[in-house]
């Protein structure tokens, strides 16, 4: 069996791990017996941090174990990570604990709880290293095929290759049809074991990469350098600056400076040991790190497109429960939510593509804001169908039974999470382009991972939303938001308060957009030509904004 199956069964068996997770507010609200947003706050940290480790777990490949090493890491954590939640459901261990086999809170002891968190902590070690490892290890094999076409082909014609991929896929069609909780988490732990033990068969027979160090260093090194030479006279001259082999490709640029002061070569010290000691830096060292520095306000906008999207997991699924599902006579399951969001996804990501390739410059500037209008609009009709569904609860007497039927097609939903879709697609697409046009060859993979943990601390700030929605709500004797079940909660009002919050945000970013120095590859050295893309990322990103008002009025 080729090398890249082996590893390529890693993600498959992930198919199943998205299906049985994607409705793990259900499980901790119908069995855990949890507070809505009790069990959303668990679910958005454990995604949050899930989109931060990547970072360190990149570094950490690039400088010291290899993409082999966190792989054998990261599967580990995978397998035991989903065993030890199957192992959490009551059933599996009651008579171990003494505890009953029932799913109620009651049934669930400290030994089911110590699992199921230590089981949630694995996964997130599981999934980290699986994205940053598992294309990169991919990328160092010998047996690839050498273009797309003969990829499929032949990919086609491997032993198991039928095995590995109808099972993730049969199982994904059944598996929301399996009521048990246990035997629903266990079917992919299952499957992950044997994902897993598949690519242990082949660790004799992959290539391997030997590390060869993190550009992270060498930004880090620049401010270290940076502040041993802070009280040094700022370099009028290049000729003081440490280039390599004295030459560099990189120009200094006007912004930031300061930070040269980290390449001015001291005359009583040889260059090696300054470098070996963090106390020098090469001028190119220096215009990454400058990259990176300048980043970091357009990041911060990321925040709330993070806040945004934790809580199509989350809180879209908690409206879809008890909802109806029908299409006939056949009652679907929750989810076809994520088949169709998922759905969404690739037809925007299309979309983002087509539009990326008309505007290398300044058009990842404005997909990037295109996909904060669509968490706008994401929020918006959130809200609205929301208002919607608590009238039909109100109507029916369906405030106090929680657990009751609702005379509401799910496919309302289908809406919002489309519009979600919009948001995650062309924000991935775009933030791609931009590190593509922006940033040097060596710091693009760690500035989208450090992108995606900005995201991250998105969703994790989403638990902070919640909590600060509500108390503010409680001012002047009112109620709470967020009451204890979903139908006594005004999600409707938190909704908006997010679609006003990414309001504010659009206007920040096209603030940020128009202050930052974009790199123009044709000119580089050209600043008027530089200023031209920097009024044109204005111009566009505001004729998109006063577009999309002209169509709201």
């Amino acid at each position: 069996m080729k090398s890249f199956v082996r590893i390529s069964g890693l993600l498959w068996a992930d198919i199943l791990v998205a299906y049985a997770f994607f409705v793990m507010q259900s499980y901790l609200t119908d069995v855990w017996k949890l507070s809505f947003t009790h069990a959303a706050g668990i679910l958005n940290f454990w995604n949050g941090i899930s989109m931060v480790l990547p970072v360190f777990f990149l570094f950490l490949v690039d400088a010291f174990i290899g993409n082999f090493t966190m792989l054998v890491i990261s599967s580990t954590a995978y397998t035991l990570g989903i065993s030890f939640v199957a192992m959490s459901t009551p059933p599996v261990l009651a008579n171990s604990t003494g505890t009953c086999k029932q799913y109620e809170p009651q049934c669930i002891g400290r030994t089911q709880k110590a699992l199921f968190y230590t089981g949630m902590a694995l996964l997130t070690v599981g999934i980290a290293g699986n994205l940053v490892s598992v294309h990169s290890l991919l990328e160092e094999q010998q047996d690839k095929p050498d273009n797309h076409t003969n990829s499929t082909r032949n990919c086609l014609k491997l032993p198991g290759f039928t095995l590995m991929v109808l099972i993730p896929l049969v199982g994904a069609i059944a598996l929301p049809y399996i009521k048990p909780w246990d035997i629903r988490f266990g079917i992919p732990a299952i499957l992950t074991l044997i994902a897993t033990l598949l690519f242990f068969t082949g660790s004799f027979t992959y290539d391997k990469e030997q590390p060869k160090g993190s550009p992270i260093t060498s930004v880090c090194r620049v401010f270290v350098a940076f502040f041993s030479k802070i009280s040094e006279s700022f370099p009028l001259k290049s000729s003081q600056l440490y280039r390599v082999n004295g030459v560099d490709s990189f120009s200094r640029t006007r912004f930031l400076r300061c930070l040269e002061k980290a390449a001015i070569v001291l005359p009583d010290v040889s260059t090696e040991d300054q470098v070996k000691k963090w106390r020098l830096s090469s001028v190119s060292e220096v215009e990454d790190a400058k990259i990176a520095v300048r980043m970091v306000p357009m990041w911060i906008t990321f925040i709330v497109c993070g806040i945004v999207s934790s809580i199509g997991n989350t809180y879209f699924i908690e409206q879809s429960k008890n909802m109806n599902r029908k299409i006939g006579v056949w009652k679907v399951p929750t989810q076809i939510l994520l088949l169709l969001f998922g759905w969404g996804k690739l037809f925007f990501g299309l979309l983002a593509s087509w539009f990326l390739k008309k505007s290398k410059t300044y058009g990842p500037s404005i997909g990037i804001a295109v996909a904060m209008i669509f968490s706008i609009l994401c929020c918006i009709t959130a809200a609205r169908i929301e208002k919607k569904r608590m009238g039909v609860i109100t109507r029916h007497g369906l405030v106090d039974k929680p657990d009751e039927d609702i005379p509401m097609s799910v496919y309302w939903l289908l809406f919002q999470f489309f519009l979600l879709s919009g948001l995650d697609s062309f924000f991935e697409k775009s933030v791609a382009a931009f590190y593509k046009c922006q940033s040097p060859e060596c710091m693009k993979k760690y500035l989208e991972y450090f992108t995606k943990g900005v995201f991250g601390l998105g969703y994790m700030c989403s638990v902070l939303s919640v909590y600060v929605a509500g108390k503010a709500s409680e001012r002047g004797g009112k109620r709470n938001w967020f009451q204890f079940t979903l139908n006594r909660s005004r999600l409707d009002r938190y909704y908006w308060v997010l679609a006003s919050l990414s309001s504010v945000n659009l206007v920040l970013f096209v603030v940020v957009a128009s202050c930052y120095r974009y790199k123009n590859r044709d000119a580089a050295e050209d600043d008027v030509a530089e200023e031209e893309v920097e009024l044109g990322v204005v111009a566009a990103v505001v004729s998109v904004v006063s577009g999309q008002n002209e169509e709201d009025q």
